[in-house]
């Protein structure tokens, strides 16, 4: 679900206000606090410095937060106000994924203005159980999160790129890597999930 409107609600940082310019985006995700506890979200708004989010548990001001959003991967930073019915945080990134995170915002923004087509071919959802292990052929093992799942792959952070076409195992599930984003990689299984038995309780 995308919205897109100027903000009102939530005021840019100081120093957001010269360099980026917030956009009413609604997005859902899931946010993790600095004592490992995981909740849903749906942001309010967004720029490349910063973030308002919708969330049922609110994180200490100052303290330090992730979050997964769909579309968007994994950002962090900072709480640094509370809202009506979640908080605001900053984003903490380099130039480069700022220049990126600003280019993703920009392709939401005109795929709800213009009526785009979604570039995947079935429906992604967030998986319950978000954790989960890449296996390599020759022993390798990599911690990733599953940041969405779909009947036919899946975006993994697991904070390396590792090269396109390398065959996997995502848990049990054989898969080959098909695409690149920023801290992570999206992947194809080599046998779709049945619809059946797909829902977010479903484990890789």
């Amino acid at each position: 679900m995308y919205s897109v409107e100027p903000v009102n609600e939530v005021t840019p940082l100081p120093q957001e206000r010269r360099r980026f310019r917030r956009v009413r985006l609604s997005v859902l995700g899931r946010y993790m606090l600095e004592d490992r506890r995981e909740f849903p979200c749906q942001t309010i708004d967004i720029s490349p410095g910063g973030v308002g989010l919708i969330a049922p548990v609110l994180g200490a001001i100052a303290s330090r937060v992730i979050v997964y959003l769909e579309h968007l991967g994994r950002i962090e930073g900072m709480v640094v106000r509370e809202l009506e019915n979640g908080f605001a945080m900053t984003i903490a990134a380099p130039q480069r994924k700022q220049d990126k995170l600003a280019a993703q915002i920009t392709w939401l923004v005109n795929r709800q203005a213009f009526g785009l087509p979604e570039d995947r071919r079935h429906e992604r959802i967030e998986l319950a159980n978000m954790n989960s292990i890449i296996s390599f052929r020759d022993g390798r093992r990599l911690q990733a999160i599953i940041v969405d799942c779909s009947i036919s792959g899946a975006a993994l952070d697991c904070g390396e790129m590792v090269p396109l076409g390398t065959d996997v195992t995502i848990g049990h599930r054989e898969a080959r890597v098909v695409r690149h984003f920023e801290g992570g990689i999206a992947v194809e299984f080599v046998q779709p999930i049945s619809g059946e038995r797909f829902n977010r309780d479903f484990e890789l």
